[in-house]
C-alpha cells in the first residue's frame, strides 16, 4: 500500500488557497472604530487594551487558539478540494480467478513495443506471487469464448506456465461465458475443498472492449484491471466486399472501408493485389478520427480538411484468385490485423463444351488440349437430330443451326448467329457480302479473352460484313470491319469470329489456342458469379463429405496451412468440421477440396480495431483497479472532513464560546 497520497484537483486546492488563507490572516489585522469614553479606572479594562494593541497595524501576529483553530479547519478543507487519493493493492482472496482477456484489440502493441496481451500476463503473475499459502487460484482465457487454463490449484508454478501457454487470438471479445465459467468453478471448488461464506474473487485483465457488456452478471467480487493505452493509433480495415460484373464477367468490382481509430488525423495509401501482385497502389486516403465529435469533423472540414474513407477497384480476374486489399502506414498503426482483408475468387467451372462442326482439324486438337469435361463434337445433322441441351458452350463452325437453344454461352465461326441482334449484310442477289484480304485494325488489349495477345500479323481471307447492335462489344477490329465480336442479350452470350479460321493464319499462330482458352474461361465465369465470402476469426467450416469422396475416396487427413498448420483426420461418417480459424489470413487445404481450396479469414471488426480502453468494469460490475497498477483507488476527502475540518471545527466552537462567556 502506498501512503503517499496523490492529488487530483492541486490546481483548483491552490487557487482556492491563495484566496482564502490571506482572507483569514486579513481578518485579524483589521481596525476596530471605538468611541472614546472616559473611565475612572483601566483596572478592569485590560482586555479593551490588548484589542487596541491588536487593531495597531504592521504588529505580528499574537498567538491565538482561535486563529490557529480555524487555519487546520481551512487547511483541511482545502486538502480536500484537491481530491487527494491512495492506492493500495488489496492481497488476493482465498478464492481467485483470473481471467485474461486474448481477443484481437489485446494484440496491440502499446505496453512499450510489447502487446496488451503480455502486459495482461505480467500483472496476472504479479497476483499469482502475492498467493497466500492457503489461497488457490484458476486461469481462464477469453475471447468470444472461454478456455480453462488451469483449474483451481495452490500451485504457483503450475499457474504461472498457464498464463504463459495463452495465446493470441484474431477473434471477438465476450465476457458473459467467461463468467459463468468462472463462477461454477468457484462453486465447484467452495463445495469440494473450501466450504465457508467468502465470496471468490475475479481479477480482469482486459481493455474491456466486449460486446455483451449489457448481459454481464456474476457472484463474485471483480477487479477490473484496464490495459491498453487511449492514445493508441490504429488504422482498420472495417468494410470489404467484391463482386463480379454480370455483364462482364471477368470484371471484379472491390470496394474497401477504413476507419482511424487514433487521436489525430491520418493519412495512408491502399493497395489492391491480385495472388500477390500488386495491381493498384497509391490510392490515398485521409481519416478523420472516429473518436471526435460532429463539431471536431465540422472544424476541421472548414480548416481545408478533406475526409476519404473508401476506395473502389475496378480489376479483371480471369481465373481462380486472392484479391487483397492492404494499407500501408504503419507509423501510426498498433494492430497489424486490421491492415488487410482478401476474398477468394472461385476458379471458373468445368465447362462442358460441343463443337458442331463438319470437320476443322485446328479447333478439334485446341479443344481437346484444353481441361474441359469431356468436350464432345458433332456433325450438324447429328447437331439437329440429337438437339442438345447440356452443354455451357457450343461452338458453331460455319453453320447457322435451324434448333437454337433457349439459353447458354455461344460462339461462332464464320457465320452470323441466326435469330440474334447481329446479322449479316447480303449482297442484292440474297448472297453473304464477304470482305477480302483483311488484317488486324486493333483489339481491346484489355478485356479477359485477349488479355497478353498479340494478334497484329493476322491475315484473313474472307470475313463476313457484320451489322452489331450499339450494345455489342468489338473486341477485334479489322482494316474494313470488325473481325471478333460479343454480344449478351437476355438469355444467351455470343462471341462471333467473322471468318473462317480455315481462311486465315490464325491457326499457325500461339494466340489462337490462348483465345480459346481464354474465352471459355470468361465464358465459364458468366456461370460462376459469385465470390466467396471472407471468414470471421474463429469461424468453423464444414465440409461436405461427398466433397472429399468425390476428390478422392482413400483420403484420410486433410492438411491445413496457413496462419495456423494443423492436420484433421477425416471421420468415419458425417462431414468435416475444420477447427477454429482463430487467426487472420488465408487457409489453404490439401489435398485441395473443391470450394474449400482456399479460405479468407478477415477481421473487420470496429470493436476489436477500437483500441481505446474502458475507463470502467464491462457492465459496471467490479470495482477498477488504478492506472493499470493492479491497485485499488481511495479517496480522502470525505476522511479529511469527516475526521479533521468537523473536529476540529467542533473545539474551535468550543473555544470561542468559553471566551464569550467569560
Amino acid at each position: 500500500m502506498s501512503w503517499f497520497p496523490q492529488f487530483l484537483n492541486p490546481l483548483t486546492a491552490l487557487i482556492a488557497s491563495a484566496i482564502a488563507i490571506p482572507s483569514l490572516l486579513i481578518l485579524y489585522f483589521l481596525k476596530l472604530r471605538r468611541q472614546e469614553k472616559l473611565v475612572s479606572s483601566t483596572i478592569l479594562w485590560r482586555k479593551a487594551i490588548q484589542d487596541l494593541q491588536v487593531n495597531a497595524p504592521f504588529q505580528k501576529l499574537r498567538r491565538n487558539l482561535l486563529l490557529l483553530l480555524q487555519m487546520l479547519i481551512l487547511v483541511a478543507l482545502l486538502l480536500a478540494l484537491a481530491n487527494p487519493i491512495i492506492s493500495y493493492a488489496p492481497p488476493p482472496g482465498k478464492t481467485t480467478v483470473l481471467l485474461i482477456d486474448r481477443s484481437a484489440s489485446m494484440s496491440a502493441r502499446d505496453q512499450n513495443g510489447k502487446s496488451r496481451l503480455d502486459e495482461a500476463k505480467r500483472r496476472a503473475k504479479d497476483v499469482v506471487g502475492a498467493l497466500e499459502r492457503d489461497a488457490s487460484a484458476m486461469v481462464i482465457a477469453f475471447d468470444d469464448s472461454a478456455e480453462p487454463m488451469q483449474p483451481f490449484t495452490s500451485d504457483t508454478s503450475a499457474l504461472r506456465r498457464a498464463i504463459d501457454a495463452i495465446q493470441p487470438t484474431d477473434r471477438k471479445s465476450k465476457l458473459k461465458v467467461a463468467y459463468q465459467l468462472a463462477e461454477a468453478q468457484t462453486h465447484f471448488n467452495q463445495n469440494q475443498n473450501r466450504p465457508g461464506p467468502s465470496r471468490p474473487e475475479v481479477y480482469l485483465y482486459s481493455d474491456g472492449r466486449v460486446l455483451d457488456a449489457d448481459q454481464l452478471r456474476v457472484n463474485a467480487d471483480v477487479r477490473y484491471d484496464p490495459v491498453g493505452s487511449d492514445q493508441a493509433g490504429n488504422i482498420a480495415i472495417v468494410a470489404l466486399s467484391a463482386k463480379r460484373n454480370y455483364e462482364r464477367p471477368a470484371e471484379v468490382q472491390v470496394f474497401a472501408r477504413l476507419a482511424n481509430y487514433g487521436p489525430d488525423i491520418v493519412s495512408t495509401d491502399v493497395q489492391l493485389s491480385v495472388d500477390g501482385e500488386v495491381r493498384r497502389i497509391g490510392t490515398s486516403v485521409t481519416l478523420f478520427p472516429e473518436r471526435w465529435t460532429e463539431e471536431q469533423r465540422r472544424q476541421a472540414e472548414q480548416a481545408g480538411q478533406q475526409m476519404r474513407d473508401s476506395v473502389e477497384y475496378t480489376v479483371d480476374v480471369l481465373t481462380a484468385a486472392v484479391v487483397k486489399i492492404e494499407q500501408t502506414n504503419t507509423v501510426n498503426d498498433l494492430l497489424s490485423a486490421d491492415d488487410s482483408a482478401q476474398v477468394v475468387l472461385p476458379p471458373p467451372r468445368s465447362l462442358s463444351v460441343l463443337l458442331v462442326t463438319d470437320g476443322n482439324y485446328f479447333l478439334e486438337k485446341a479443344l481437346a488440349a484444353l481441361n474441359l469435361q469431356k468436350p464432345q463434337t458433332v456433325s450438324p445433322l447429328q447437331y439437329e437430330n440429337q438437339k442438345p441441351k447440356t452443354f455451357d458452350v457450343i461452338l458453331f463452325d460455319r453453320y447457322a443451326p435451324a434448333y437454337m437453344p433457349e439459353a447458354g454461352s455461344l460462339v461462332w465461326f464464320g457465320v452470323a448467329p441466326p435469330g440474334s441482334k447481329i446479322t449479316a449484310d447480303t449482297e442484292a442477289s440474297g448472297a453473304l457480302r464477304l470482305i477480302t484480304d483483311q488484317g488486324v485494325l486493333d483489339w481491346k488489349r484489355d478485356h479477359p479473352t485477349l488479355r497478353d495477345l498479340q494478334l497484329g500479323k493476322i491475315y484473313v481471307g474472307e470475313a463476313i460484313k457484320l451489322s452489331l447492335p450499339l450494345e455489342a462489344e468489338v473486341l477485334v477490329d479489322g482494316l474494313k470491319c470488325p473481325l471478333v465480336v460479343l454480344d449478351r442479350e437476355v438469355k444467351a452470350t455470343h462471341i462471333v469470329v467473322a471468318f473462317d479460321v480455315l481462311q486465315s493464319n490464325w491457326p499457325m499462330k500461339v494466340s489462337f489456342p490462348v483465345f480459346l482458352h481464354n474465352t471459355l474461361q470468361y465464358l465459364a465465369l458468366g456461370t460462376e458469379m459469385s465470390v466467396r465470402e471472407s471468414y470471421a476469426p474463429g469461424a468453423t467450416p464444414r465440409i461436405p463429405r461427398a466433397s472429399i469422396l468425390k476428390l478422392d475416396q482413400s483420403i484420410k487427413t486433410i492438411h491445413m496451412s496457413g496462419p495456423e498448420n494443423r492436420d484433421i483426420k477425416i471421420p468415419e461418417t458425417g462431414d468435416i468440421a475444420l477447427p477454429p480459424l482463430d487467426r487472420v489470413g488465408l487457409y489453404r487445404t490439401d489435398p485441395e477440396i473443391p470450394g474449400y481450396e482456399q479460405l479468407a479469414v478477415n477481421l473487420l471488426d470496429a470493436n476489436e480495431s477500437n483500441l481505446v480502453p474502458q475507463a470502467k468494469a464491462p457492465g459496471g460490475v467490479g470495482e477498477t483497479l488504478a492506472g493499470g497498477t493492479g491497485k485499488s483507488r481511495r479517496e480522502l476527502w470525505w476522511w479529511l472532513i469527516a475526521c479533521a475540518a468537523l473536529p476540529v471545527l467542533m473545539i474551535e466552537w468550543w473555544v470561542y464560546t468559553r471566551r464569550v462567556h467569560l
